[in-house]
Formats: structure tokens, sequence, C-alpha cells
């Protein structure tokens, strides 16, 4: 019996001892802690291993270590040639990394930075800069005396960009979209590098006509408050890829942009065109309603073939008060002109003269028709003097004619125009 119950102790001690039911006591509390203590190690050992790498490398990443000071004051890292320290809770660029003179590459994205010391400028090897996702609420001037070649500062509280980025000519990507600016300066135009442009969810109204004179290959301007893309931007020869949804976009019309890229650029050649008043692009319609004869060239010979064009008639000549206009003649044409006119009523005359001399001495001129109308008892000198009255109208009327052509222009004498006036006289003598 007394066995029994030590037995029975014994057992409740190991119980007792196994399970201790103390008040400060709790399993998962002292798990946890023994974990942080391990992590804290392993993070401590990694990131040693990761600045001593950096060190014989010149590759440094502390990428996503929740950092707020950085770390390497006790490295030797001044050859580094890359930086990561993205997703961590940097305030402040350190001063450290702005003494890495090799420095080609910097990645801060994600972080807390409120400002940029000027200390960067001594990383005049820099070229690519990441500052995403950060507290900046502007760009300091001295940023762009750095020869950057991409710079990314978007999701920040940027109002404005400074008139100095104009400085940057080897820059290739600019990224400040998700910001607050309002108004994209026209200096960007003077980056005649600039291949890719994003200013994708700012407050802009307008976009600067300095643009069109960029080697673009890729341009966002979506989520802004934009209504026009200026006519210029039809020069933007190597664009590949233009994003503009969500603006209020009335030019081009919503309809169009929505067709893509080819048909934006097509009205955008189209209203460049009326701006221009240019007749010979303007109105495609009416140009292939047109039904010429014949092909024209700018040349006044396909109007006036048969005129000797000299060297002082204006045509291909740089003097605009000599040039002729295409669709009114001049006044040389107009004597040419005059001078048909006065040829033909003087040969009409020489014919008529012909005629009546050699019917002289018949009773009935043969260009006289007799009316069937008139009365056959009339005498035969009735009929021959009737016969010469209608002559000298007929001869009045081809003189007159030839007397308004000779008004109009100077007449020249020629050799028939004297026998003309000649005979003339002396058929009005006769009569």
């Amino acid at each position: 019996m007394a066995s029994g119950q030590g037995s029975v102790g014994a057992v409740t001690a190991l119980q007792s001892h196994d399970n201790p039911s103390g008040p400060h006591w709790n399993p998962g509390i002292s798990q946890y802690h023994h974990q942080h203590q391990q992590q804290q190690q392993h993070t401590a050992r990694s990131l040693d291993r990761a600045l001593e790498d950096a060190v014989s490398s010149g590759i440094l990443n502390l990428s996503g270590r929740k950092l707020r000071e950085y770390p390497g004051i006790n490295y030797d890292l001044t050859d580094t040639t890359q930086a990561d320290l993205s997703k961590n809770h940097l305030t402040e660029i350190p001063p450290e990394v702005c003494l890495f003179a090799p420095l080609e590459s910097l990645n801060l994205y994600h972080n807390c930075i409120k400002s940029i010391p000027e200390a960067i400028i001594n990383l005049q090897m820099l070229t690519y800069l990441d500052i995403s996702r950060n507290l900046l609420s502007v760009l300091p001037k001295y940023l762009f005396s750095l020869p950057l070649k991409v710079l990314l500062v978007s999701n920040n509280k940027l109002v404005c960009i400074p008139e100095e980025i104009g400085k940057a000519k080897e820059l290739m990507e600019l990224d400040v979209s998700c910001n607050e600016i309002q108004v994209l300066p026209a200096q960007v135009g003077r980056l005649q590098a600039l291949r890719e442009l994003n200013i994708r969810k700012n407050c802009l109204h307008m976009l600067p006509e300095e643009l069109a004179d960029l080697p673009l290959i890729r341009l966002d301007f979506s989520c802004n408050k934009i209504t026009e893309i200026p006519p210029g931007f039809r020069k933007l020869r190597q664009l590949m890829y233009i994003i503009l949804d969500n603006n209020p976009m009335q030019s081009p019309p919503a309809q169009i942009c929505l067709k893509g890229k080819v048909h934006i650029f097509k009205y955008l050649n189209i209203q460049a065109c009326r701006m221009d008043k240019k007749p010979d692009t303007l109105d495609l319609l009416t140009l292939s309603k047109r039904c010429l004869p014949q092909p024209l060239t700018d040349s006044m010979e396909d109007f006036y073939p048969s005129k000797n064009h000299g060297p002082d008639s204006g045509i291909g000549s740089d003097n605009g008060d000599k040039r002729l206009s295409t669709t009114e003649p001049s006044d040389d044409d107009t004597v040419s002109l005059h001078s048909q006119v006065s040829e033909t009523a003087r040969a009409d005359a020489l014919s008529l003269l012909s005629k009546m001399d050699s019917c002289k001495d018949q009773d009935l001129y043969d260009f006289i028709e007799p009316n069937p109308d008139e009365d056959p008892a009339l005498s035969e000198s009735d009929r021959q003097q009737s016969s010469h009255v209608s002559s000298l109208k007929e001869l009045e009327k081809v003189l007159n004619m030839s007397q308004q052509c000779k008004d109009k222009d100077s007449w020249k004498e020629e050799s028939g125009s004297s026998h003309l006036n000649w005979g003339s006289l002396q058929l009005l003598q006769s009569f």
C-alpha cells in the first residue's frame, strides 16, 4: 500500500515538473523571442557578408533590409560602382554614399527621402538614378549637372520641374509620373538624347510644342487634363508608342485617339496643312476631283507654249515683281492675242479687195448673193448700186474691227498693212 502511494506521488511530481503552472510562463512568447534573436543574428551576419562582398566586388546590395541608417561606416566602399538601397526606411541619402566617386548606378526606390543633398554633385560618374516613391517636393538645380542617362522620380510630391533640366544633354529616359506637376518646361525640348518620356498622372493642361523636336520612341501623358496635341507632334518620326488615355481630348477627338497612332498622325498632318494654308496638300477631295486634260508643271510654258520666255519674262526668277501668275495672262500675252485678231481682220480685208478688183467690170459681184425676196422689177442700175453699198458696208465693218485692235495695241507696220491702207483709200475714192 505504501509502495502504491509512493508510485502515485512520483507520477504526480513528474507531471508537475513537465507541466509547471507558474503565472509567468508562456511557451509562445518564449519561442517568438528565440526566433527573433536568431533572425537578428542571421540578419547581422548577412548584412556583414553583404558589406564584405561589396568591398571585393564593388556592388553594394542592401535592398529590403528596413534600414534607417547606413550600416557601412566601418567598411571601405569608395570603389563601389553600383549601390542598391531600395525598400528601406532611409530619410536621407547617406553622406557616405555621396563619396563613392566611381558610382554609376544608385537605386533609392521606396524610402522616405525628402531632399537630395548638394554633395551628390561629387558623383560625376552617375548615369542611373532611381529615387521613385519617396517624399521629394523639389528637384534641385545641381542635380542636372550630373551625366545622367536615366532619371526616375515618379511617385513623389513634385509640383514643378526646374528649367535647368535642359542641361542634361545625355538624358535618355525621364520618368516624372504620379506627381503634381502643372507645367512642363519648354527646356525639355533641349534634351536631344531623350528616347522615353513618362509624364503620366500629373496635373498638366498642355504639352509644350518643343517636344516635337525630340527623338522620342515612347511618350506617355495619360491621366492628365490635356485637351490638344500640338500639330507639330507630327514631326515625331521615331515615335512608336503614344499613350494618352484618360485625357479630355478635343484635338484630335477621342474617336480618332482610340484608333491608334496612325490615325492620330493623319489628323495632325491635316491640321498642320490647314494652318499653313497649303492648297496643294490641304483639300485632298478637291484635288482628286480635278480632271486635267494633260499633266501640268509649274512652268508657264504649259499655258502659253508658243510664247518665247526670255530671261526677263519672270519665269523661274527670284524677283517676285516679275513673276507671272498661272491664272492671269500678262500684258505681253494680251498683245499677242490682239495681234492674232488683227492679222485675221487684215486677211479678210485683203480677200475682199481682191474679189472686188476681179469683179470690177462685171455687173454683179459673186460674193453677194441676191435676195429672193427683192422685187425682180428693179433696174440693173439699182441692183448694181445696191451691190456697191453692201460691199462698202462689209469693207467698213472689217476696217472698224482692225481699227479697234489697233487702238488696244500698238500697230506694227508690216509690208501687207501699207498695201491694205492704200488699196482701201483707192477703193473709197473710186466710189
